[in-house]
């Protein structure tokens, strides 16, 4: 499998960018009935979600079926990635009240599964771990039996951070790799590749029952070797799902796609990562780290 893999993606970029995104990247613009119904449920409760904040191509689809990433500690990041369509500066105070409002939400929206993230807040003394753990405990509180998956940023590897959001009980803890080793001080300046797989064995060693995972977007100037090498990494450190997506410029102040994989490209890399011994790999052009999120869980046998 790896050998095939080098021969198909091992060139830095297989052909020239097209003029045009290829046809698998095009989607329907969000406009349904629902969509428009939980657009307004989260200005009703003052809700952001990453799906709107960082240009989710898959805004439509998600909110159609009823399912939103809550985006919480504020819009503003401290950190500047320059993949990233996240603002970026000096955040405001954060809203104590926010994990009610977000626990609100999940009522309403009778969801099975909640997603929440947050921006980088390299401000605060905990990183904004204590709101992720209330979020955590008020949605378990509010919506018995809806699982609770958190997208954590890095809390800048600190580990009574870590341990604060894992000790209320998620049912999976997901931080992102984002990219290969070699691009970090280009694409993700404020992380650190080692300070990624530490936090997973941490969270191992504090939590062993609790499911990892992690997203790689790609076409930001890897090869394949680097992205196997990466993926070898995360199943040292005991990742149980891993999600692979094309990287989309938001802006021309971003970082230039460098490639486009294909769709069968993307199938191999899922193919490799279960040989690994991933419990689930959700690999495709319009993949990231929160879609399908739930389907994910049922896959890997981790529904609750």
């Amino acid at each position: 499998m790896a050998d095939q893999l080098y021969q198909i993606l091992g060139r830095k970029r297989a052909v020239p960018l097209p003029e045009r995104k290829p046809p698998w990247l095009k989607v329907k613009a969000p406009g349904g009935a629902n969509y428009i119904r939980l657009k307004g449920l989260m200005r009703e409760l003052k809700l952001n979600t990453v799906c709107e904040e960082a240009h989710c191509p898959n805004v439509g689809e998600c909110w159609e079926h009823g399912t939103a990433t809550f985006m919480i500690l504020g819009d503003v990041c401290t950190r500047n990635c320059a993949y990233c369509a996240v603002n970026h500066g000096r955040p405001p105070v954060y809203d104590i009240e926010e994990p009610a409002r977000v626990a609100a939400a999940a009522e309403q929206m009778a969801l099975r599964h909640v997603v929440i993230t947050s921006v980088d807040r390299d401000d605060l003394p905990d990183f904004g771990a204590h709101i992720f753990a209330e979020t955590i405990r008020l949605v378990h509180e509010r919506v018995p039996g809806c699982s609770v998956e958190v997208l954590v940023p890095d809390f800048q590897g600190n580990e009574d951070s870590i341990r604060k959001v894992l000790e209320a009980g998620p049912e999976i803890y997901n931080h992102n790799t984002e990219t290969v080793p070699r691009l970090y001080k280009r694409a993700r300046p404020g992380g650190r590749y080692e300070r990624v797989m530490n936090i997973f064995r941490t969270a191992k060693r504090i939590a062993p029952n609790i499911p990892t995972k992690t997203g790689i977007i790609l076409g930001l100037g890897e090869v394949i070797e680097e992205v196997l090498q990466v993926m070898r990494d995360l199943r040292e450190v005991d990742v149980d799902i891993l999600t692979l997506g094309q990287y989309l410029r938001p802006s021309d102040d971003h970082l230039p796609i460098d490639r486009y994989y294909t769709p069968g490209e993307f199938h191999q890399l899922r193919e490799a990562g279960l040989a690994m011994g991933f419990r689930h790999v959700e690999a495709g052009p319009l993949v990231r780290s929160s879609y399908h999120a739930w389907e994910q869980v049922q896959a890997a046998g981790m529904a609750t």
